[in-house]
């Protein structure tokens, strides 16, 4: 998203669903949006953030179904066109509209001063992309825990953008059980779990994502890191280091959680 918002000016802004917003009400955000410039798009934990040049930020959390696109040449088209499940449209002066879409409605937008920015900030956990992601930082996350170490890696508090999927996916890269106790993780075996966080979360942002059902890229292609999972959603197929059968249980944290009962012990 970063090359078309980066540096444009916001023409005219729209919410369609007012339940999206978190802390404004549509018309101040929409006033507190038209007419200023874009000047950073970034990342934090698994929220895009736009910097305005009033100083406020535009924080957008997608959840499960949320989606951001970006479509070309409709400067002065207005709002006559648009999907169902589109929630907000930002027109900009680049001749660009950005649309976020959202069929369940699972995210919300925020609209924060840097105070308020800096308190929701705090509340997020380490980012396992960081330099400060180390095994010894992960053993700190883990211990002293008695949850299950799959529910303490997703936990956003503790550590950020680790989702269901990768979840399943780095514990089966380290062999270590999902329902095993955060805290009876050993040393070795954070090293190895830090590593996998890493490693899959690299692969699957050059493979551009993982669609299962709903995401799509900013530009509404699928992604295709789906087709290199070795555990999530193979309930049924041959581990790929053991032969054993991969299984999936709700009973972890109650989403579905995949793994190697013959390797992951």
């Amino acid at each position: 998203m970063r090359p078309h918002l980066k540096g444009a000016a916001i023409l005219s802004a729209h919410i369609f669903k007012p339940d999206i917003l978190r802390n404004a009400k549509r018309p101040a955000f929409e006033r507190g949006l038209t007419g200023r410039t874009i000047t950073q798009v970034w990342r934090r934990a698994k929220h895009l953030v736009l910097d305005l040049d009033s100083g406020q930020r535009v924080v957008i959390r997608p959840g499960m179904t949320g989606a951001m696109y970006v479509k070309h040449g409709v400067r002065g088209k207005g709002y006559g066109v648009k999907d169902k499940h589109d929630v907000m449209h930002l027109e900009l002066s680049n001749g660009k509209l950005i649309r976020y879409h959202d069929v369940r409605r699972l995210g919300g937008i925020f609209f924060l001063s840097p105070k308020q920015w800096a308190a929701y900030d705090a509340a997020l956990g380490m980012e396992p992309l960081g330099k400060q992601f180390t095994a010894e930082a992960l053993r700190e996350i883990l211990k002293g825990s008695k949850a299950a170490v799959k529910k303490v890696i997703m936990d956003q508090k503790k550590l950020v953008g680790v989702g269901n999927i990768y979840a399943s996916e780095a514990l089966w890269m380290s062999g270590i059980d999902p329902s095993r106790e955060a805290r009876k993780v050993k040393h070795a075996e954070a090293l190895l779990l830090r590593d996998a966080i890493v490693d899959v979360l690299a692969r699957s942002i050059r493979g551009r994502g993982t669609t299962v059902r709903d995401y799509r890229t900013g530009t509404g292609e699928p992604g295709s890191f789906q087709g290199r999972l070795a555990a999530y959603g193979r309930e049924g197929e041959p581990c790929r280091r053991c032969g054993r059968r991969i299984v999936m249980t709700h009973a972890i944290d109650a989403r579905s959680s995949y793994f190697c009962p013959g390797c992951q012990r």
